[in-house]
């Protein structure tokens, strides 16, 4: 078995999938990247057995037949070589590789590619096709803001709900919660499913600048997204998600409008003095001004800086986690924001004054008990 690759457009390929293949896999052939070619297709699989992520290059061969090489050892090959035509053998007795190159060989030790596991079959029971910059800035929008304890496996992933109406996209880590919501994804076949943060990194890296449409299936058990030359199938979080709806406070009377850029410059200045453990800063908000502030009382530190803003409400005083909130700032798209309150230990909402037609972005911070310094 023989095929003729650019190197680096191999190499492109090999880059686009590698993400998946864990450092210390279960099962050791999963360090393996499986070449199945059949003619001028070379079809490339890297799997961590939760999540499968396939594509294709073109070749010159007229061969078929497959095997599992090194990851690592052909990516790490590959990057070393200046842009060229590479020759790949492969002894399939053996599952011998050989790289020949204009000037040197490299021989690799490949594995049986039986052994490499097969990706589930996803047994469609629903499909809807929805454009990659939407599905990018669905991910990109909730995904900082899953859990990273595996004990809550439901708050890993990004919980979806598809309905009639639009399709919602939830994150949440118990300390802070985003609901994103397209009207422009609606689906006949009302339906839920949690997708696991990992799978959706991977999809976001390896989704295209231009926009293309994704074309997304689900069964009970799986996902399965292609586009392009990409396919990727990931195993769905089997788990109940919290009732997010009713996490949501409905009446906060006290509102702040303020500018997204100047509230996150000045709270990472001012989170410089909080309390490295709780990470505490205070608002203090009054008819057109906000006075954040923090102390770290084991240092004798402080920090204070007065902003101009617009407050509608009573005057109040609340706390919250800096790096929480910041991570927050960063990820909303918006050059206003609003501010929603109630009271200093319930939870208080950003909403984005700007946002895209048919997009609907909601997130959820909760407070934190205020030290008594005044």
């Amino acid at each position: 078995m023989k095929f003729v690759v650019s190197s680096s457009e191999l190499l492109k390929q090999l880059s686009t999938i590698s993400g998946v293949i864990a450092s210390n896999p279960l099962v050791p052939i999963l360090e393996n990247f499986l070449l199945q070619l059949d003619n001028t297709t070379l079809t490339i699989t890297a799997s961590d057995m939760q999540t499968v992520i396939i594509t294709e290059a073109l070749v010159d061969s007229s061969d078929s037949g497959s095997v599992a090489v090194p990851a690592k050892l052909l990516m790490d090959t590959l990057r070393s070589l200046p842009e060229q035509p590479v020759t790949v053998n492969i002894n399939e007795e053996t599952f011998g590789t050989e790289i020949v190159t204009s000037n040197g060989r490299f021989k690799l030790a490949g594995e049986n590619p039986l052994d490499f596991p097969r990706p589930p079959q996803v047994n469609r029971n629903f499909s809807i096709e929805l454009d990659s910059h939407i599905l990018g800035a669905a991910i990109s929008n909730t995904i900082f803001a899953t859990s990273t304890d595996d004990l809550r496996p439901a708050m890993t992933g990004v919980f979806v709900e598809l309905t009639e109406e639009y399709t919602t996209f939830v994150a949440t880590d118990g300390h802070r919660l985003i609901r994103y919501r397209r009207e422009d994804v609606t689906s006949t076949t009302p339906t839920t499913m949690i997708l696991p943060r990992k799978a959706l990194t991977l999809l976001r890296s390896s989704l295209p600048s231009d926009v293309v449409p994704v074309k997304t299936e689900f069964s009970n058990s799986n996902a399965f997204f292609s586009f392009g030359n990409i396919k990727m199938i990931c195993r769905l979080i089997d788990e109940r998600f919290p009732d997010y709806e009713n996490v949501i406070p409905k009446n906060n009377p006290n509102q702040m409008t303020i500018e997204r850029a100047k509230f996150l410059s000045s709270l990472k200045r001012i989170a410089i003095y909080s309390n490295k453990t709780t990470h505490q800063i205070r608002l203090k908000i009054t008819a057109d001004e906000l006075t954040i502030s923090a102390e770290d009382l084991d240092y004798s530190n402080e920090a204070t800086e007065k902003l101009s803003c617009e407050f509608v409400g009573d005057d109040m005083e609340i706390g919250f986690n800096a790096k929480f909130l910041a991570e927050m700032l960063s990820n909303l798209n918006t050059d206003i924001l609003t501010f929603e309150m109630s009271q200093p230990n319930r939870a208080g909402l950003l909403i984005p004054k700007d946002k895209e037609e048919n997009e609907d972005m909601l997130m959820l911070v909760m407070p934190v008990m205020l030290n008594s310094y005044s």
